[in-house]
This record gives structure tokens, C-alpha cells and sequence, in this order.
């Protein structure tokens, strides 16, 4: 149908259009708006409407989403995409940051302060509607591996200097081996809050060089990341140019 073509190529994401610019921009409005009441702890009238506001949005997007799954999803057959679009990813984002606003859920989930944990998620509706954010989770996926190899050589990283300072220090700072590995973790990435730290000369030998090395492990995953993504908004400028 054309219509639900129209309402595709206005929700989608990325297009050049007017009309999907500003549909992009005013889902960004509201949801800036929704995380709001998220940063008080008292509620009032205004956050009320807020949150009303927003989520009856949310709910129309879903919908107009679900309604257009099989353009987003061309390579399956109609009822397929119908079917399965619910529970893809961003699917089952926008409704877990729809559900507490719903009245007999947020009463059912009240106790447990769920609510407000599952309205946090509307952050990640950022990700739909920002292509820088797009481009970096493209960035993400293509070096996977390099930065699970990094991620890897930290951890053994970790776990080797939370052993030796463990076996080293003995002193009340270092009540436990979870001691060590926050402590660990903590000085492999420089942040070093001070809270538990060696008082021998060789546990204080040991800090220093995790500190040292933490610098190195922390910055190579950086420099592959941008690296890569300054290569992504080249191509992504070269792709511009050739279809102007």
C-alpha cells in the first residue's frame, strides 16, 4: 500500500527527506523529555504530563513500526516480518520503556522500583535516531574482535595483579580477593579512587606498574576505535558525494 510506504519512509531513520528529519528531531525532543523525571526524586504535575505525552508517542511509533515491518524487513514474507519485528532488538526496547508507563504494569512492578529502571531504557532510543551513534555501534561491530581480544588481555590482566597483590598485601585493606580485583580494576583503568590501596614497598611497586600498563591496555582499544571510525564518516561522506 502507498500509504504505509509513505509512513515507512517518514519513520525510517537516515532518510533525506524533510519529513523524516523532523519526525527524527521531535522523537529526539520527546525523548529527552521522558528521561527528565528521571533525574528527581520527587514527581510532580508536569513530569506526570511529560511522561503522558511521551509514551503516547512511544505507542504510535511502535505501531507505525510494527504496521511497516515487512518494508524494514523486505527479504522475509509479509507475515514472517509481522510476526517476528516484536521481538528484534529495538522492538523489544521500545516496548520495555513503554510498559511501566502503562497503568496496570506500573502498579504490579511498583514494589520493586522496576518502573523507573525500565523508563532508563529510553536512553537507548537515542541510538535509532542519531547516525553518529549508529556509525559507532558500526565501528563496534566491524573491530569486534580486536576489542575482545583487548577486552580479554585486561581481564587475564586483572586477575594476574589481584593474585599478586592478594598473596602480598596483608594488610586490612586487603580483607578478601574481591579487594584485590576492585582494586585491580580500578588501577588498570587510572582511575584509582583511593579507597583501598597497598602500604608495602613491593605492593606499592606492583600499583605503580599496573597503573603504567593500564594506560597502554585503556588506550589501544581507543585508537583502533578512532581510527576506524574516521574511516566510517569518510566513506560515509565519499557515498554522499557519488549520489549528489
Amino acid at each position: 500500500m502507498i500509504w504505509r510506504s509513505k509512513i515507512y519512509d517518514t519513520i525510517e531513520t537516515g532518510r533525506d527527506s524533510v519529513i523524516s528529519k523532523i519526525y527524527d528531531w521531535a522523537m529526539l525532543f520527546f525523548i529527552v523529555i521522558s528521561i527528565i523525571p528521571l533525574a528527581f526524586r520527587e514527581q510532580n504535575i508536569w513530569f506526570e504530563w511529560f511522561d503522558k505525552v511521551s509514551v503516547s508517542v512511544f505507542i504510535i511509533d511502535y505501531l507505525l513500526r510494527w504496521m511497516t515491518a515487512d518494508y524494514r524487513m523486505p527479504e522475509r514474507p509479509k507475515w514472517v516480518a509481522f510476526l517476528t519485528y516484536p521481538f528484534t532488538a529495538f522492538a523489544i526496547v521500545d516496548l520495555l520503556s513503554i510498559l511501566p508507563s502503562v497503568l496496570v504494569v506500573n502498579k504490579a512492578l511498583k514494589l520493586f522500583r522496576i518502573t523507573r529502571l525500565f523508563k532508563i531504557l529510553r536512553v537507548f532510543k537515542f541510538i535509532r535516531y542519531s547516525k553518529n551513534v549508529q556509525l559507532l555501534f558500526k565501528v563496534l561491530r566491524k573491530e569486534r574482535h580486536i576489542l575482545f581480544t583487548v577486552f580479554w588481555i585486561a581481564l587475564f590482566y586483572i586477575l594476574i595483579t589481584a593474585l599478586i597483590m592478594f598473596n602480598v598485601e596483608e594488610s586490612a585493606m586487603f580483607e578478601d580477593f574481591f579487594d584485590a580485583l576492585y582494586w585491580a580494576t580500578t588501577t588498570l583503568t587510572t582511575v584509582g579512587y583511593g579507597d583501598i590501596y597497598p602500604s608495602t614497598d613491593i605492593g606499592r611497586v606492583i600499583s605503580m606498574l599496573s597503573a603504567i600498563l593500564g594506560v597502554a591496555v585503556i588506550a589501544l582499544p581507543s585508537g583502533v576505535i578512532t581510527a576506524s571510525y574516521l574511516e566510517e564518516l569518510r566513506e560515509s561522506k565519499n557515498e554522499k558525494e557519488t549520489e549528489k
